[in-house]
C-alpha cells in the first residue's frame, strides 16, 4: 500500500493553483471540469522521489463545515510536511515569492525545519531531513 493522494479544502480552485504552482512551484496533475461548478483538482511537489508519491486534491469547500475548516484543517498545527533538499536554497527562494515564513529555518534533531503558512493559513513543515534521519 501506499497513500496515493489527500483532499486540502480551499476556497477557490484558481487562487490555490496559482499559490501552489506558482509559489512553491508544484506541478499541476490534472485540472478536469465536474459540472457544477466542482473541478477535480490534482497538484504535487515538483521532483516527487517516486511515482507512487502522493497528490494534493484540491477540493473547493462546499458546505458551511468545509469552509469552515479552510485554512485550519488540522486546529493549527502543523498539517503538511514537505521535505527539500537544500532549505536555505527553498527558504530563500519561497520567501522571494511571497510565501509567509513564522520564523527562520532552525536545527532540529531530525533535520532543519522552518514553518510557512499556505494561502488561506494552514501551517507546513518545511524539512532538510538530517543525514540517516527517518524524520517526521
Amino acid at each position: 500500500m501506499h497513500l496515493a493522494q489527500f483532499a486540502l479544502t480551499v476556497r477557490d480552485y484558481d487562487a490555490a493553483i496559482t499559490f501552489f504552482c506558482s509559489k512553491l512551484g508544484f506541478t499541476l496533475l490534472e485540472d478536469t471540469d465536474m459540472g457544477a461548478g466542482k473541478r477535480w483538482v490534482r497538484i504535487q511537489p515538483p521532483n516527487p522521489p517516486s511515482a507512487t508519491s502522493p497528490a494534493i486534491l484540491l477540493a473547493r469547500a462546499a458546505t458551511p463545515e468545509q469552509v469552515e475548516s479552510v485554512g485550519n484543517q488540522t486546529g493549527g498545527r502543523v498539517f503538511i510536511f514537505l521535505h527539500t533538499d537544500n532549505i536555505a536554497r527553498d527558504f530563500d527562494l519561497f520567501t522571494s515569492r511571497g510565501v509567509t515564513f513564522v520564523a527562520q529555518p532552525r536545527q532540529e534533531p531530525y533535520g532543519k525545519v522552518a514553518v510557512f503558512l499556505d494561502l488561506y493559513g494552514n501551517k507546513w513543515d518545511l524539512i532538510e531531513p538530517a543525514r540517516g534521519s527517518t524524520s517526521k
